[in-house]
C-alpha cells in the first residue's frame, strides 16, 4: 500500500485538512490511507469524514482557522470548496511556512481510457450524452484492488455517488470537475435512505451525466445493488454493473484466513448479522447454520456478535470454535481480533472490536493467529 500522498511521504506526519464536506472527502480518505495523522478543521462533516472521526482515524477540530495553530502541522490541504476561503487558507499557510496542497484534483486527470475498440469508445460517448448509471463494486477498501474496468468508469464519470466502505481515496486521483456525492450509511448513526440514493442516481442521469455508484465490496453482496438497478430500469435510465471483489472473501484473505481449506472446510456461508438471531425480523436458520459444517462469514455483525455466538452455541457449535474478526480490511488501519464462540458467549465481544469488520467463524479462523490447524481428513478440493 502506498504511503505517499501526491508524491509526499506523509507517514506519521500531522496534516490539517481545512474543510470537511464533500470536497474534502477524497483528500481526507487518501491521507488516512497514506498513514498520515489527519485533523479536519470544519464545523460540518460529510458522512464519510464523520465516520472516520467516530472510528478514531481522524481528529475533528471544529471552529475557524484562526483558532488553530497551523505551525503545528507539516502539511495543510485546502478543501472547503469555496475559492475565497481556500485562498485565505493558502495565505495563512504561506505565512506560517507550511506546505500547502489544494484538494482540487487535476482537471487533466479526466482522460480517455483505453477500450477494446473505437466502436466501444463511441458507444461510451453516446451513453454519457444520454445519461447513464454504472454500479461499480470497489472491493474491500484498498484502491489497488479496484478492477481495471472500475477505474476506467471512474475516470469517465461526471458524478460519483459514494459510500463509506468504498475506496474513496481513489477519487483524489480524478478530475476536479467530477462531482462527488457522499451517501454513506453509518451504523446507528447518520444515513442516506435508499429511496433518496435512488432518486439521486436517476436525477443525475436524467441531466445527461455519467453517474458512477461506487460501493464497497461487490454491489450484489448485501450492497442493495439490485434495488438500484431496478430503480434505474423503472425510470428508464440505462444502467450497467461492474462486479467488485467481495469483502466476504477478500478481507479474511488479506488477514491470512482462507474461507475454505482442504481437510478443514468444504465450503463457506456468507450471512448478514445486522439483525440478531432472536429478532422476529431475522430470516436465518441459525441452528441449521451451526449444523452446516461450513465456514461461517458474517458481515455487518459486530453489534450482535455475542448474540450470534449464543445462537450457534445453543445449536451445538463447540465453545472452542475459533472466531477471527478482521477490521478495516485492506486499509492501513487493518486489525485482527481473535476469540472463540465460548468466549463471546461468556464475556461478550473482545475489547477493541468495532465496525466495519468481517467475522469468520470456524476452524480456518485459527490461521489468523499464525497457527496451522490440523486437517480433519477428507479430500474436498484439489
Amino acid at each position: 500500500m502506498s504511503e505517499q500522498y501526491r508524491g509526499l511521504d506523509v507517514t506519521g506526519r500531522r496534516v490539517l485538512v481545512v474543510g470537511g464536506a464533500e470536497p474534502a472527502v477524497p483528500a481526507v480518505v487518501a491521507l488516512v490511507q497514506a498513514q498520515a495523522q489527519v485533523s479536519v478543521l470544519a464545523d460540518a462533516l460529510a458522512p464519510v469524514v464523520d465516520d472516520l472521526v467516530q472510528r478514531g482515524l481522524v481528529t475533528h477540530l471544529p471552529g475557524s482557522l484562526r483558532d488553530t495553530v497551523i505551525r503545528d502541522f507539516a502539511l495543510v490541504v485546502t478543501a472547503t470548496g469555496d475559492p475565497t476561503l481556500d485562498a485565505g487558507v493558502a495565505r495563512s499557510a504561506e505565512a506560517a511556512g507550511v506546505i500547502l496542497l489544494p484538494a482540487q484534483r487535476d482537471s487533466a486527470a479526466k482522460e480517455s481510457t483505453t477500450t477494446d475498440s473505437t466502436n466501444a469508445d463511441a458507444s461510451a460517448t453516446n451513453a454519457r450524452q444520454q445519461g447513464r448509471v454504472i454500479l461499480v463494486g470497489g472491493g474491500p477498501g484498498d484502491a489497488g484492488l479496484l478492477t481495471v474496468r472500475a477505474t476506467e468508469e471512474l475516470h469517465r464519470a461526471d458524478v460519483v455517488v459514494v459510500d463509506r466502505l468504498a475506496p474513496v481515496g481513489y477519487l483524489d486521483r480524478l478530475a476536479s470537475d467530477i462531482e462527488v456525492i457522499d451517501v454513506s450509511k453509518i451504523p446507528r448513526g447518520r444515513f442516506t435512505s435508499q429511496e433518496r440514493i435512488n432518486e439521486i442516481l436517476v436525477a443525475k442521469a436524467r441531466e445527461g451525466r455519467a453517474v458512477v455508484r461506487l460501493k464497497g465490496g461487490d454491489s450484489f453482496v448485501f450492497g442493495r445493488g439490485m434495488e438500484e438497478v431496478l430503480a434505474c430500469q423503472e425510470a428508464g435510465v440505462p444502467v450497467t454493473v461492474v462486479p467488485g471483489v467481495t469483502s466476504a472473501v477478500s478481507v479474511p484473505e488479506l488477514a491470512g484466513v482462507p474461507v475454505t481449506h482442504r481437510g478443514l472446510s468444504q465450503g463457506f456461508t456468507v450471512v448478514s448479522g445486522h439483525v440478531p438471531p432472536d429478532d422476529p425480523a431475522s430470516t436465518l436458520d441459525w441452528a441449521a447454520l451451526a449444523r452446516g459444517g461450513t465456514t461461517l462469514v458474517v458481515l455487518m455483525g459486530v453489534h450482535h456478535l455475542a448474540r450470534i455466538a449464543a445462537a450457534l452455541a445453543d445449536a451445538g457449535t463447540r465453545a472452542a470454535t475459533p472466531v477471527a474478526c478482521v477490521m478495516d480490511g485492506g486499509l492501513a488501519s487493518q486489525r485482527v481480533v481473535t476469540t472463540t464462540v465460548g468466549e463471546l458467549v461468556s464475556a461478550g465481544a473482545p475489547d477493541g472490536l468495532r465496525a466495519p469488520a468481517v467475522v469468520v467463524i470456524g476452524e480456518v479462523a485459527r490461521f489468523a493467529t499464525g497457527s496451522h490447524p490440523p486437517a480433519e481428513g477428507g479430500r474436498n478440493e484439489s
